[in-house]
C-alpha cells in the first residue's frame, strides 16, 4: 500500500495514504490494523486519507518496524479477508452510531462556496458536481430505463439550462444529504440487527478432551476435536478427522439434498448432520464463523421481501416515467420551464424503497432483541394475517425440563433388568439427542450417579419413533410404544399392557427392548408450562380463530395436556407425515397456518406451514427448516411477535400512503407554480428522511 510517514514519535505514528479511504473500507482497514499484536488502537480519517497508530513502547524499535511491514503488506486482498470479520462489524457498528460528520462537511462546504466563490467559479463547480448525476443517468438510459437516476439528472439539468445555478446546487446538495442520511439510518439498523443476532448464541457442542464433554460454542478453540451425530447441528468450521455422515448444507448452498462427508472433507457451521457421526478438527475461530453465518442470514432475510414491500418498490419504479410525462405536459401547456422542472424534482422511489427497507430492518432488529431470528420479511406479513395456530406438545406446550418419574422393570423369560441398569442403558442411548424426553433420561442418570459411558455401537435415530443401537451384539431399541411394539414387533401381553398403562397414566412412556424383548418402561412427567392456558386465550384474542395441538404421544396423555391448555382440538399418535398432511389440508381449506414446534419430527410440518416457528433449544433440523427461531421457550413471546408483525404492516402502509400523498402534494404545488423547484426538492428530501427515521425507531412492545 502506498503511504508516507508524516509523524513518528515513540508509541505513535501517523501516515498519509495515497488517497481517501472509501466508506466501505474504513471498518475492514481498522480491523486489519488492530488485529496486529503491536497495535493498541488506530484512528482513521477517511477523507484526509490519514491513519494514526498507537503502539506499545516496551519494544518500540521492533514494534515500529513490524507496523511498517504491516502497512507495506496492506492491499485489497488483505482488506477483503477482514471485511466480514467480527472486529470489522464492531467497528462498523460504532461508526454507524457516531455522528455523521460528512453531513456537516457537505453543508459547510456548500455555504462557504456560495458566500465566497465568484459566480463563474460557482458555475464550474455546479457543472463538475453534475457530472456523476449525468453519468448515472447515461447508464440508465443505455439500459433503456427511465428510473430515479435519470429523473434526478433531468431535474438538475433543467435548472442548469435555465441558468438557475443556485437551485441546481441546492438540489444536488439535498440529494446527497438525503442519500447519506438514509443510508446512515439503514446501516445503523442493519448493524444493530447483526449485533443483536450475534448476542443470541445458545449453541452448544460436544468436545472430546480426554472424555466427551458438552461446551458452549464460544468456548471452543482452534484445534479442538468436536463430535457431531445424527440430527445435531455443526456449529464450527472444521475438517473431518474420522467418521462418516450425510450433511445437509441447505443453509449455505440452497441444495436440499444431504451430501456425504468423511475423513479429509471440510464442513461448515450452520449445516446439520442428517445421519451418521463425525469427529471434526476446528479450523476457524468461532467469532468469524458466527459473523459469517449471521451476515449471510441477514442478507437472505433482506432478499425475502414482504408482499407489500415488493408492491411498494414496483409502484415506485412504475411511477418514474409518468414524472417525465407530467413534466412534458406541464411545459407544453404552460410554456413555463420552471413549472415543468417541478415535476422532475419529486420521485417516490426513495421513500418507498428505502423507507420500506428500513422498516423491515427495524422489525427484524426488535424481533431479535425479543429473542426471535426471522429469516425473511415475508414471514412477518404471513404472521400478521395468520388465522390458524398449531402447537407441537412435547417441549412446546409442556415444560422444557420434563422429569423422569417412573422406572418399571418388566419381568418374563430371560434375564431380568433392574431399575439402575434400565436407566443406564436408556441414558447411554439418549445422551446423543437433544429431544426434551432424552434430556430428562440423561439428567436422571446423572443425578443418581449412574455411569452411562458409551459401550454400544453407532446409534441410529428413527425420526419421531426412537433410537436403535447394538450392545454386546444385541439389538437395543428405545422409543414410543408405537415404535417398539408395532414397528419393532416386540410382544407385549394384554395383561402387561394394562399394567403399563395404569402405571404410566398421566406420564409419557418410553419402552426399552433388547433383542426383541421388552425389559423396561420409563415414565416421563411432562407438565404444562406455566401460564399456557392464559397465553392460549390471549392468542385467541389476538386473532387466531383456530388453535390445534399435534403430538406423537398417546391419546390419553394428549387429551390431558390439551384440556389443561384450553385447546379444544388435538390429534394424537401422529407420525411426521401425519402432521404434514394435517397442515396441508388446513391450507387447502384456505387457512394461513403458523406451526410451532421444536423436534426432528416437527420439521416436515414446520416446512409446510406458512410460517414455521422453532421455540427453545429445539433440534438443529427443526431450527434449520423453521422460518423463525426463538432463543427462549416462553409462548407469550408469540404475542409480541404477532404485535410486531402487525406494526410492521402498519408502518409499510403508512410509508406508502404518506410518502405518495405528501410527495404528490409537493409535485402539484410545483406544477401550479406555488412552490419553486428548490423548495420542492427540500420538502421532498426532508419528508423522505423523516419517514425513514420514523421507521427506524423502536417498535412498541406488548410486555
Amino acid at each position: 500500500m502506498r503511504y508516507s510517514l508524516i509523524s513518528d514519535i515513540p508509541g505513535r505514528m501517523r501516515v498519509r495514504l495515497g488517497g481517501s479511504v472509501p466508506a466501505g473500507d474504513v471498518a475492514p482497514l481498522q480491523a486489519a490494523l488492530c488485529a496486529h499484536e503491536c497495535v493498541e488502537r488506530a484512528r482513521i480519517q477517511p477523507r484526509a486519507g490519514s491513519v494514526t497508530l498507537w503502539y506499545s513502547t516496551g519494544s518500540a524499535d521492533d514494534a515500529r518496524g513490524r507496523i511498517l511491514a504491516l502497512l507495506d503488506a496492506l492491499d485489497a486482498g488483505l482488506l477483503k479477508s477482514f471485511r466480514s470479520s467480527a472486529r470489522a462489524l464492531e467497528f462498523a457498528r460504532n461508526d454507524a452510531e457516531a455522528p455523521d460528520f460528512g453531513v456537516f462537511w457537505r453543508l459547510a462546504g456548500y455555504f462557504l462556496r456560495r458566500w465566497t466563490l465568484p459566480m463563474p467559479l460557482r458555475v464550474l463547480w455546479a457543472l463538475a458536481n453534475f457530472a456523476p448525476f449525468a453519468l448515472a443517468a447515461a447508464k440508465s438510459l443505455g439500459r433503456a430505463r427511465l428510473d430515479v437516476p435519470a429523473l434526478d439528472a433531468a431535474s438538475i439539468a433543467s435548472s442548469l439550462l435555465q441558468g438557475d445555478f443556485t437551485t441546481a446546487g441546492q438540489t444536488m446538495l439535498l440529494l446527497g444529504l438525503g442519500e447519506r442520511l438514509e443510508e446512515h439510518t439503514r446501516r445503523r439498523s442493519r448493524n444493530e440487527l447483526i449485533q443483536t443476532l450475534l448476542d443470541l448464541d445458545p449453541r452448544v457442542v460436544r468436545v472430546e478432551r480426554g472424555e466427551e464433554i458438552e461446551a458452549k460454542a464460544g468456548e471452543v478453540v482452534l484445534g479442538d476435536l468436536v463430535v457431531v451425530r445424527t440430527g445435531l447441528p455443526i456449529n464450527v468450521d472444521g475438517e473431518v478427522e474420522r467418521g462418516f455422515a450425510l450433511v445437509n448444507q441447505a443453509s449455505l448452498t440452497g441444495e436440499p439434498f444431504a451430501i456425504e462427508r468423511t475423513a479429509g472433507d471440510s464442513v461448515f457451521a450452520g449445516t446439520v448432520v442428517e445421519e451418521g457421526e463425525l469427529y471434526l478438527r476446528v479450523r476457524v475461530s468461532d467469532a468469524d464463523t458466527r459473523i459469517r453465518g449471521v451476515t449471510a442470514l441477514v442478507q437472505r432475510s433482506e432478499a425475502m421481501k414482504a408482499g407489500l414491500q415488493l408492491r411498494m418498490e414496483k409502484a415506485a419504479e412504475r411511477i418514474v416515467p409518468y414524472n417525465f410525462l407530467l413534466a412534458a405536459l406541464t411545459g407544453f401547456m404552460t410554456r413555463d420551464f420552471s413549472r415543468a422542472s417541478a415535476a422532475l424534482m419529486v420521485d417516490y422511489s426513495c421513500v418507498l424503497k428505502m423507507g420500506g427497507s428500513i422498516a423491515v430492518l427495524g422489525a427484524m432488529r426488535d424481533a431479535a432483541k425479543a429473542g426471535f431470528t426471522v429469516k425473511g420479511a415475508r414471514f412477518f406479513e404471513a404472521l400478521a394475517r395468520a388465522d390458524t395456530l398449531i402447537f407441537d406438545k412435547t417441549g412446546t406446550l409442556t415444560q422444557a425440563k420434563p422429569e423422569l418419574r417412573l422406572i418399571l422393570p418388566v419381568g418374563g423369560r430371560g434375564r431380568a433388568y433392574g431399575e439402575k441398569e434400565i436407566l443406564r442403558l436408556a441414558a447411554c442411548l439418549e445422551e446423543h439427542f437433544p429431544h426434551p424426553l432424552a434430556r430428562a433420561v440423561v439428567r436422571a442418570a446423572s443425578e443418581r450417579g449412574i455411569d452411562h459411558r458409551e459401550q454400544h455401537a453407532a446409534v441410529e435415530y428413527i425420526m419421531a419413533h426412537g433410537i436403535v443401537s447394538t450392545l454386546d451384539g444385541k439389538r437395543v431399541v428405545i422409543g414410543s410404544e408405537h415404535f417398539v411394539v408395532q414397528d419393532e414387533k416386540v410382544p407385549v401381553a394384554p395383561a402387561l399392557a394394562r399394567r403399563i398403562a395404569a402405571a404410566t397414566e398421566s406420564l409419557t412412556p418410553l419402552y426399552l427392548a433388547i433383542n426383541g424383548r421388552l425389559v423396561g418402561v420409563l415414565g416421563i412427567d411432562d407438565p404444562l408450562k406455566e401460564d399456557v392456558r392464559e397465553t392460549v386465550e390471549r392468542l385467541r384474542e389476538a386473532g387466531f380463530a383456530r388453535i390445534v395441538m399435534l403430538t406423537g404421544d398417546n391419546a390419553r396423555s394428549a387429551a390431558r395436556i390439551a384440556e389443561s391448555a384450553g385447546i379444544g382440538e388435538y390429534h394424537a399418535d401422529l407420525l411426521p407425515e401425519d402432521k404434514h398432511r394435517i397442515i396441508e389440508r388446513l391450507k387447502e381449506e384456505g387457512a394461513t397456518v403458523i406451526m410451532v414446534g421444536d423436534g426432528v419430527n416437527d420439521s416436515p410440518a414446520l416446512a409446510r406451514a406458512d410460517v414455521g416457528i422453532a421455540l427453545g433449544q429445539g433440534t438443529a433440523i427443526a431450527r434449520e427448516v423453521a422460518d423463525i427461531t426463538c432463543a427462549g421457550d416462553d409462548l407469550s413471546a408469540l404475542l409480541e411477535l404477532r404485535s410486531l408483525s402487525r406494526e410492521l404492516q402498519r408502518r409499510l402502509e403508512h410509508t406508502s400512503r404518506n410518502g405518495i400523498g405528501f410527495n404528490s402534494a409537493i409535485m402539484i404545488g410545483g406544477v401550479l407554480g406555488l412552490l419553486p423547484p428548490g423548495t420542492s426538492s427540500l420538502l421532498h428530501n426532508s419528508s423522505t428522511v423523516a419517514l425513514c427515521l420514523a421507521n427506524a425507531s423502536a417498535y412498541p412492545t406488548t410486555r
